[in-house]
């Protein structure tokens, strides 16, 4: 089951159509559109090579002109689009450097129609909110040490460039043929430490986002992506989302992982959850490593779900 795509996914008139030419790619379809970004199915002209095309495209901000380029709204939005172009392309430089089995491979990035695009390697499999929903919580505990520890090695990955991820969810953990993760979309990223000198908007996932990401004046940091790894592996065991990060600020009644679940998973792997999940900052591991250090290796020879 696929999650519905937002209302304006169908607004043609958001979208290059199929066939555009885009520096060495051309468009095949649009696959999602976001609050920042348009995406497309292409290929690369050279070899066919199927790719990923996201396109720089705040919805709010810009309008698609009869010559395909992207138009400020009106004076007031023009500035915002263009430092959000520049984030975007600052972003590109810092993903095309990732090179990590289980973080998207970025081809290359350029500036076309008055914006800017990113060519993605295109990646086969199912996200895993179809795995959640479709199993409701009945997964081996081997298979989720072995997608989301792979998914640590990604993240860790991700601060070591000095970036967050800041919208890790089940919706992008790909989770190819053979069980293998990739974590996609970085629409959200921000820099790290300088994330309060940086807001080119607030990207929030109920259930997911820490509490710190709802508050502007909030620091961000490696804490705030291991709250939504934890909420995502959280997910698999309840089957849905968790309560919203700023409720159980309010009254938490989200019964601890250790409890709820001892009976089907180790101990060890309910407390790194648990303390992956911890509602302030402060009570969480402050990076991957820490958590790592807590968190169960899966056994060499496990394959199943």
């Amino acid at each position: 089951m696929s999650t519905p795509a937002p209302d304006y996914f169908h607004d043609d008139s958001l979208y290059l159509p199929p066939g555009s030419v885009i520096d060495e790619f051309v468009v095949e379809r649009a696959l999602a559109g976001g609050g920042f970004s348009l995406v497309y199915l292409g290929q690369r002209l050279s070899d066919r090579k199927p790719v990923v095309i996201k396109e720089y495209f705040p919805r709010k901000l810009a309008t698609r002109a009869p010559d395909q380029t992207v138009q400020p709204r009106d004076d007031e939005s023009r500035r915002n689009l263009t430092r959000g172009l520049m984030h975007f392309l600052e972003e590109a430089r810092v993903l095309v450097r990732l090179k990590h089995p289980n973080l998207p491979e970025v081809l290359s990035f350029f500036q076309a129609n008055a914006t800017a695009y990113l060519a993605m390697n295109y990646y086969y499999g199912r996200v895993l909110t179809e795995y959640v929903m479709g199993r409701q919580g009945r997964f081996s505990e081997q298979f989720l040490l072995r997608v989301f520890g792979a998914l640590l090695d990604g993240l860790e990955e991700i601060h070591s460039h000095g970036l967050l991820h800041l919208d890790i969810t089940p919706q992008n953990i790909l989770i190819q043929p053979g069980g293998s993760p990739i974590l996609l979309d970085f629409g959200a990223a921000r820099p790290y430490p300088n994330t309060l000198n940086w807001k080119p908007g607030k990207v929030l996932s109920k259930g997911f986002s820490p509490v710190e990401q709802y508050n502007s004046e909030s620091q961000l940091g490696p804490w705030s992506d291991l709250y939504a790894f934890g909420a995502s592996l959280r997910a698999c065991l309840d089957g849905g989302a968790p309560p919203a990060a700023p409720e159980r600020a309010r009254h938490d009644t989200l019964e601890p992982a250790v409890q709820a679940y001892s009976q089907h998973y180790s101990a060890d792997l309910l407390a790194a959850i648990d303390w992956a999940m911890g509602i302030e900052p402060e009570q969480r591991p402050q990076s991957v490593a820490q958590l790592r250090a807590a968190f169960p290796r899966p056994a060499a020879s496990a394959q199943g779900e």
